[in-house]
């Protein structure tokens, strides 16, 4: 049984993270917040029947994820063309105006690529690319095998790619990898 650490000290460690990744994923603050709430919520009443060996991270994962599922659902109808993903401010030091309109419409091309994206292609991306979860914890947070976890993203990034086709984006300062990376699934 899990109990010997305080649960306060699991919220302290990772409310933070679980927060960005709801934001990232449903691409308004109020929700997001509402949703972490939730998680930690649900979290806190099973969280003595965690086993002491339990990726703690992990499975608050699968429960944001889940929640951020099932929100999915309910407001389908009324998702908006042009939400966005929020994803990292990446400062573009750019020389110009043209080039920081330039960053500008890449920047919203591949949010709007992103957020197209199969519901479970974008957890997925933002679960590997942002918040560097392994496969064996993004297939436990979508309830499927590591190996199609890991082909989910990369059918994200194939179709990130695509969609960017032809749009330079601009070098990033700071940033030693690219998100769009491909990774090749094995």
């Amino acid at each position: 049984m899990m109990g010997e650490q305080p649960f306060e000290t699991i919220v302290g460690a990772h409310h933070a993270e679980i927060y960005r990744y709801l934001r990232r994923v449903t691409s308004r603050a109020a929700e997001a917040e509402d949703l972490s709430q939730e998680t930690f919520l649900r979290a806190y009443r099973a969280y003595k029947t965690l086993g002491p060996d339990a990726n703690v991270r992990a499975w608050l994962f699968a429960i944001a994820t889940n929640l951020g599922r099932n929100h999915f659902r309910s407001e389908k109808r009324r998702r908006v063309a042009h939400q966005a993903v929020s994803v990292e401010s990446r400062e573009a030091d750019p020389e110009g105006p043209e080039d920081e309109a330039r960053f500008g419409e890449a920047r919203t091309l591949l949010e709007s690529t992103v957020q197209g994206l199969p519901l479970k292609q974008r957890l997925a991306f933002v679960m590997r690319k942002i918040h560097d979860l392994d496969y064996d914890a993004i297939g436990r947070s979508l309830d499927c095998s590591a190996e199609s976890a890991r082909a989910h993203v990369f059918q994200a990034l194939r179709k990130i790619r695509l969609s960017l086709n032809g749009h330079e984006l601009p070098p990033a300062r700071g940033v030693e990898t690219s998100p769009l990376n491909m990774e090749q699934p094995r």
